[in-house]
């Protein structure tokens, strides 16, 4: 069987590998990926065995810091891990100042904490990116007894006109590691992950308003689309000024998800 994680990986090493994938994208990413509702954090933290005002959170491949900025309303301690340099700027420069608040480079395979120290491991949008075995053993190391493994999607609401208009144009423009995000299904491997102890699914209602602007940034936030300022580029602008036209009421988008939670400890 092909390993279609290993085989996406592959694609990005001539850029820096999967540390480096969105250094070029902090601005996008930053200003229209979408939050994450209230109902998700308030559900982390009354599944942990330690009250969360004196737990520790890792949240790997943290980003810009979208779920971090969330949990930092409710936990103790909340570490972004984030093996990018630019996007982990982003994150210092937007949270730096919160209490409880720290930062470290570090990927799911290589946690840069002790070994007991972690209540809470969440990973947002980041599964997939993952070598199983090895964040695996990992999320073993690092967990507190009673620590737990969050693993969270704000999934696109597949039956939705505007995103089947964003997957057209993804798949036209996205190519092979489009194609290969495609085939490596991102829940793959969650079965392994947790092993025999399982894990729970839970899932809410979620969405957030874009501009034209907005849009563009959501599109080319995406690691597999091309740079604006190449032909591919400017191409696909073009196309999602066509795709916000027919979709938009009032100058604004309306972006549905749904928010999932796959939550257990690796057995």
């Amino acid at each position: 069987m092909t390993d279609t994680g290993r085989a996406l990986r592959a694609l990005y090493q001539p850029q820096g590998g999967v540390g480096a994938i969105f250094d070029d994208k902090v601005r996008d990413y930053m200003a229209a990926r979408p939050d994450y509702p209230r109902a998700l954090i308030d559900a982390l933290a009354d599944g942990i065995a330690r009250p969360a005002a004196e737990a520790t959170v890792a949240d790997l491949g943290a980003g810009s810091g979208l779920l971090t900025r969330a949990l930092l309303a409710r936990f103790g301690t909340v570490w972004a891990v984030e093996p990018g340099a630019p996007m982990r700027a982003a994150c210092d420069a937007m949270l730096g100042g919160s209490p409880g608040y720290r930062s470290a480079a570090g990927a799911a395979e290589a946690i840069p904490l002790p070994a007991g120290s972690v209540d809470l491991i969440t990973a947002a949008q980041a599964f997939h990116w993952f070598d199983v075995p090895r964040a695996r053993a990992e999320a073993r190391r690092v967990l507190a007894p009673g620590g737990q493994v969050a693993l969270v999607w704000n999934d696109r609401v597949g039956g939705d006109p505007l995103h089947q208009a964003l997957d057209a144009l993804f798949a036209e423009f996205g190519g092979a590691k489009r194609s290969a995000l495609v085939a490596h299904e991102e829940r793959r491997g969650v079965d392994d992950f947790f092993g025999a102890a399982g894990f729970e699914t839970r899932q809410w209602p979620h969405a957030h308003a874009l501009d034209r602007d907005g849009l563009l940034a959501l599109a080319f936030s995406r690691s597999y689309m091309p740079a604006r300022d190449t032909p591919a580029g400017r191409a696909a602008t073009a196309r999602l000024d066509e795709v916000f036209a027919r979709h938009a009421e009032g100058g604004q988008l309306q972006v549905r998800y749904t928010t999932v939670l796959m939550r257990g400890a690796p057995g």
